[in-house]
């Protein structure tokens, strides 16, 4: 049996795919002759590509905040045949402070973000096992390493996103399946426009979360530097690496904000050296 990285044609599942990234990785994954099942919020979402591509583009409607309806959905395709790679990839942000977002905000960013992908990469990781290798690629962002105010839930989804798949791919690169966290920076995919924003407290509107706001609103697409294309191509090869990095930093702005939060956390870390080793037993 080929390898994962060896197979002439491999079967994709794509969550989001009907727009933004996910759209650019199905249209990149069919253009080198694999197969791909997308998940879509809309069953005419992919028709321009499954008239292009024919049976090697397979739809699949789901909200991903209702699990019953992932499981359903990912048995099917399971149940279909062998998943070779996953990306799960949907996503979306309400923007506000904490008490600003209502408690339908707070559960449907982390069904989206956090439960659905875990739940989705579960179902798949027997086959996977069983056909001796897999990818799992978690699309995080510069967001899983770096907090900035109004995405206190999302940045609760995407770093237990990331502590879920350093945990698992621990836990299954034995049976040649490998997890790679995608952190992207910002990508000019119509993200920005797509932000949902929570009712605003008055008590929050002339400090760092007011700040953060008018800051969003005022950005525009064109501001982001990220070519999604090429970062559909830099996560196919990925898939196609021996030995892929758990963490795949894509985006400049995103390797300076990951590096510079790691060197503060880092040196914060060291500060505290002398006050950890305080409160050991005496001998």
């Amino acid at each position: 049996m080929p390898g994962i990285t060896e197979k002439d044609s491999r079967r994709w599942l794509v969550t989001g795919g009907s727009s933004g990234l996910g759209r650019h990785v199905v249209e990149h994954v069919l253009a080198r002759g694999d197969s791909v099942t997308a998940t879509v919020r809309r069953a005419d979402a992919l028709d321009d590509l499954a008239r292009e591509h024919g049976a090697r583009l397979s739809v699949e409607v789901l909200d991903l905040t209702r699990p019953d309806d992932v499981d359903d959905v990912v048995g099917r395709v399971v149940a279909a045949g062998p998943v070779d790679v996953v990306v799960n990839n949907a996503g979306f942000a309400v923007v506000g402070a904490l008490e600003e977002m209502s408690a339908d905000q707070i559960r449907a960013q982390l069904d989206v973000m956090l439960a659905a992908p875990l739940a989705i990469t579960r179902a798949v990781l027997p086959s996977m096992r069983a056909q001796g290798g897999g990818r799992i690629i978690q699309i995080s962002s510069m967001g899983g390493q770096v907090a900035i105010p109004t995405h206190s839930i999302y940045h609760a989804a995407k770093w237990g996103l990331e502590g879920f798949s350093e945990s698992l791919h621990r836990e299954v690169s034995g049976f040649d399946v490998h997890v790679t966290l995608v952190e992207l920076g910002g990508t000019r995919t119509g993200f920005r426009g797509a932000l949902e924003f929570a009712t605003e407290l008055d008590a929050y509107r002339d400090g760092p979360v007011g700040e953060v706001k008018r800051r969003l609103r005022a950005a525009r697409d064109d501001d982001m530097t990220g070519d999604p294309a090429k970062i559909a191509a830099a996560i196919y090869d990925t898939t196609r690496r021996p030995d892929p990095p758990l963490r795949l930093v894509l985006g400049a702005d995103s390797y300076d904000a990951v590096h510079d939060a790691l060197s503060e956390r880092l040196a914060a870390l060291r500060a505290q050296r002398t006050s950890a080793r305080s409160v050991a037993f005496d001998d």
